[in-house]
């Protein structure tokens, strides 16, 4: 390599990254996919670069056996792209660059999982400096294997590889998922860009460029001594180290992250209110808060969110106490309790299988057993439980293009992002609307009052239930569709599921509603709740929006 200028070693860059990188630079991650023939798993021996610097494949290749359309990428489609030996691939042609400039670039359209100065010509192949691609119907892997950096260095090795594949969700021609998976993180420069034993100068780059010096999506460590980190973080919630995604639709990076809706747990906070939803925040997602301090309540969970589990007495009603999470009859050793049930030392009737029995927090007793705040609790329509509170999966929930949140609880992804029905076809009755939900058709242009939604073209009762099923977790009543507590719940005088539907004095006739400021739309009934969601640990909480969809494909 001739690079007058460049050769620049600075001692002090050099010793300035390594209290940063410590245990960092052996780091070893997510394993990367094989099994793609070749001598290594990673491609055919015709599909891997030869031992070179700054070089690569030599030639085009054909992405159509994968995409035969194309990929669209910021605004132009294309049909073949370019190989490169320093970490990244090209569309317009190839690229010998070899210290990564700041996106955005000019003229050259590139993704790059790790763009910085890759050199193979230490040997060792094919267990080390191997660059080798695979194509397939609907997926292209592009890996480099164990890779040194210039000048000829073997003694540092990255490990890492590139997944394009046609998208699972609802997109449009020429969309795809990128995928970067990092085994092995152990050097970020080569000699030339300034660096000195694979540290300082300038390190890598990992994003996107559109080629046109305005779009493009980097992550933030891009170019800085934290780069080498990606071994041990990832975009995805809950996902190994080493492994980022991210969806490419209509040519741009859409919002760079992946796994919005997913619950999640936010820092600094306590009880209920460290309960919330993650939403995508750059090239990443954070934790976004959902659940506000509510009235105290005896239910086994710090409702207030001051740390400590809402236990007093004053949350019950008269001659009954707070015990473990529930409200039971206050009671005297000498007159005992019902059949089946025991005067605890806290002068409290709870069942007798119980008594010695101490649940973890968000837990309660029944029958001997801890069990999950939500075990056998039932919601109102359209509203699940997590965390022994109904609420609505949906809440605070941004999708991306033409997915949609899914709003049944009756689903393994309630509350996560999935394909609107544009992509889905709805079931028979159902249309699809514009916004990408299915709408009962009967129920078109019918507008419901708060607290009721729409089913076989009437308004019915959201709080509505069986003979002999009560709706809500305990010390809560449903009114209006939502379960409340504190004052509201104890002074109504009302029973969960009948609320909505009878005056609070009790005479007949219907609450005075306020109409809904947006038409509601309509269900068709839900299977039992998903048990996943029963185990009481996480939640995402907020108030039930007036407006409610339930999604249903054929």
């Amino acid at each position: 390599m001739i690079a007058p200028g460049r050769f620049q070693r600075s001692v002090l860059s050099f010793c300035a990254v390594v209290a940063v990188v410590g245990a960092a630079t052996e780091a070893e991650a997510i394993p990367l996919l094989n099994g793609f023939g070749g001598p290594n798993g990673y491609g055919t021996s015709d599909h891997c670069t030869q031992p070179n610097d700054d070089g690569g494949y030599g030639r085009a290749i054909d992405l159509r056996p994968a995409f035969p359309g194309g990929l669209g990428f910021f605004g132009r489609m294309f049909t073949t792209f370019y190989l490169n030996t320093n970490g990244n691939i090209t569309f317009n042609g190839e690229l010998s660059q070899y210290t990564p400039d700041a996106f955005p670039v000019a003229d050259q359209p590139m993704i790059a999982p790790w763009w910085a100065d890759v050199d193979t010509r230490g040997g060792g192949q094919p267990t080390n400096n191997s660059i080798c691609f695979h194509i397939e119907p609907n997926r292209i892997a592009v890996t480099w294997h164990n890779v040194g950096y210039y000048d000829s260095h073997n003694d540092r090795l990255n490990d890492f590889q590139m997944i394009l594949s046609t998208s699972g969700t609802c997109t449009t021609g020429g969309d795809f998922d990128v995928e970067f998976r990092y085994n092995r993180c152990e050097w970020m420069t080569g000699d030339a860009s300034g660096g000195m034993g694979g540290f300082g100068g300038t390190p890598a780059q990992v994003g996107f460029d559109a080629g046109n010096r305005r779009n493009f999506v980097a992550l933030p460590e891009s170019r800085m001594p934290t780069i080498i980190n990606v071994c041990r973080s990832s975009n995805v919630p809950g996902g190994a180290p080493g492994l980022y995604r991210f969806q490419i639709r209509g040519g741009g990076v859409a919002t760079g992250c992946t796994g919005a809706g997913l619950p999640c747990t936010v820092p600094g906070q306590r009880g209920a209110c460290g309960m919330g939803v993650t939403i995508c925040s750059g090239m990443s997602t954070t934790c976004h808060q959902v659940n506000q301090p509510r009235p105290r309540a005896c239910n086994g969970f710090d409702n207030d969110c001051d740390g400590t589990i809402d236990e007093s007495n004053d949350l019950c009603p008269i001659n009954r106490v707070c015990d473990r999470g529930q409200c039971v009859d206050r009671c005297q050793p000498e007159l005992g309790c019902l059949t089946g049930r025991t005067c605890s030392d806290r002068g409290t009737c709870v069942e007798t299988s119980c008594v010695t029995v101490t649940c973890p927090v968000g837990q309660r007793c029944a029958g001997g057993t801890c069990v999950g705040l939500c075990d056998g609790v039932r919601c109102p329509w359209a509203q699940s439980c997590r965390a022994g509170r109904c609420v609505n999966p949906c809440a605070g929930i941004v999708c991306d293009g033409a997915d949609v949140c899914d709003s049944d609880p009756g689903s393994a992804t309630v509350g996560q992002c999935i394909g609107g029905c544009q992509c889905h076809p709805c079931a028979a009755g159902f249309a699809c609307q514009p916004d990408g939900y299915c709408s009962e058709v009967a129920c078109t242009g019918v507008t419901c009052p708060t607290g009721r939604h729409c089913e076989g073209g009437m308004c019915l009762d959201s709080c509505a239930t069986g003979p002999d099923t009560t709706l809500c977790p305990a010390g809560e009543t449903c009114r209006l569709g939502e379960c409340v507590g504190g004052t509201a719940a104890r002074d109504g005088g009302v029973v969960a599921g009948r609320d909505a539907g009878t005056r609070v004095d009790g005479s007949a006739g219907g609450l005075s509603y306020r109409p809904a400021d947006r038409g509601c739309t309509c269900h068709a009934g839900a299977p039992t709740a998903d048990a996943r969601w029963s185990l009481g640990a996480l939640a995402l909480g907020a108030a039930l929006s007036l407006r409610r969809r339930r999604r249903r494909h054929a």
